[in-house]
C-alpha cells in the first residue's frame, strides 16, 4: 500500500514521464524529418539517438514503478524485472553515452583554445563519434556478462531465502560499480568538457566586456545563454545520477523505500534536457514555434465559427 507521499512523488514521475516523452518525441520527429528533407549530419544523428534512448528510459522507469506498485504473478514479476533490469543498464549507458557525445561536440564547435591537442581534436571532429562509438561497444561487451550474473544472482537469491545473508555488501557494491564502469566513464568526460566548454565561454564573455563591448553586443548574449544553458544541463546531470544511486541503493537493499523518489529524481533530467535543447536550438525553437503558431490559428478558426 503506498503511502500519501509515495503517492505524490509517482504522480510527478508520471507527470515528468509525459513532458519527456512528448520533448523527446518532438526533437526526434524534427531531426527524422530534416534527415529526410536533407543530408545526414552528426548532430541530428547524435540529438536523435539521445531523444529515442531517452524515450525508452522513460518507458522503462514507468514499467518498473507499475510493478513496483501493482506486482503482478512472482512468476512473471521476476521475469519482467530481469528484462527491465538488462533493459535498463544498456540503454541508459547509450543514453548516457549520446549526451557525451552531445556535449563533446558542442565543445570542439565552440571552445576556443589554444593547446596542440585541442586543436587537433578540432580539425578531427568527424573522427570522434566512431571512436565514442567504439568505447560504447567496449562498455557493452564488459557489461553484459556483469548483467548476466547479476540475474542469475538474483534467481539464486528468490530460490533461497538465506542468501542475502551470506553475501557481502562489499560483492554487491563491486558488481554494481563495474556494471556501471562505463557510465561513469562517460559521465565524468561529460562533465570535463561542460566544464572547459563553461571556461571558453566565460574568457570570452570576460574579453569582450574588457574591450568595452558589453553584454549587449549578440556575441556576448550567445556565450552568456550558452554558459546558463550548460550549468543547466550540469545541474539536471548530477540530479540525474543522484536519483540512478538511489535506485541501485534499492537493488542492494530492497527495505530501501527511498526507490519511488529515485525515480522522480531521475526523470527530471530525462524531460528537462530535452526542453533546454530546444529552447537553446535554433532548428528545435523555430520548429515549436511554427506549431504553436498552427495551434493558435486553429484555436482561432474554433472560436469565429463559434
Amino acid at each position: 500500500m503506498l503511502s500519501v507521499v509515495e503517492g505524490i512523488f509517482l504522480f510527478i514521475a508520471i507527470i515528468e514521464s509525459i513532458l519527456g516523452v512528448s520533448g523527446n518525441g518532438f526533437i526526434a520527429l524534427v531531426y527524422c524529418i530534416d534527415c529526410v528533407k536533407n543530408k545526414f549530419s552528426m548532430l541530428g544523428f547524435i540529438l536523435t539517438g539521445l531523444a529515442i534512448s531517452r524515450i525508452c528510459l522513460i518507458w522503462i522507469i514507468i514499467i518498473d514503478a507499475l510493478i513496483w506498485v501493482f506486482p503482478p504473478d512472482t512468476y512473471y514479476s521476476d521475469k519482467l524485472k530481469d528484462y527491465i533490469y538488462c533493459m535498463w543498464v544498456l540503454i541508459n549507458q547509450s543514453s548516457v553515452w549520446f549526451a557525451t557525445s552531445l556535449n563533446i561536440f558542442y565543445f570542439l564547435k565552440i571552445a576556443n583554445f589554444s593547446h596542440y591537442l585541442f586543436l587537433w581534436l578540432k580539425m578531427r571532429i568527424g573522427r570522434i563519434l566512431p571512436l565514442l562509438m567504439g568505447s560504447l561497444f567496449i562498455s557493452w561487451l564488459v557489461t553484459i556478462p556483469q548483467v548476466m550474473n547479476a540475474v542469475n544472482d538474483n534467481k539464486v537469491k528468490n530460490r533461497n531465502t538465506t542468501w542475502r545473508f551470506n553475501v557481502n555488501k562489499n560483492e554487491l557494491f563491486i558488481q554494481q560499480f563495474v556494471l556501471n564502469l562505463g557510465i561513469i566513464f562517460f559521465f565524468t568526460l561529460s562533465l570535463i568538457t561542460c566544464f572547459l566548454l563553461i571556461i571558453s565561454l566565460w574568457r570570452h564573455s570576460r574579453k569582450m566586456q574588457l574591450n568595452g563591448t558589453g553584454f549587449r553586443d549578440p556575441s556576448t548574449e550567445a556565450h552568456v545563454k550558452a554558459m546558463k544553458m550548460l550549468v543547466s544541463f550540469i545541474i539536471l546531470f548530477i540530479l540525474y545520477f543522484i536519483g540512478y544511486a538511489v535506485e541501485i541503493s534499492y537493488s542492494t537493499m530492497p527495505e530501501n523505500k527511498l526507490l519511488i523518489i529515485g525515480m522522480t529524481t531521475s526523470a527530471i533530467y530525462l524531460w528537462g534536457h530535452s526542453f533546454i535543447l530546444i529552447l537553446g536550438n535554433s532548428k528545435l525553437k523555430q520548429a515549436s514555434l511554427q506549431i504553436l503558431q498552427q495551434l493558435k490559428c486553429k484555436r482561432g478558426g474554433n472560436l469565429r465559427a463559434t
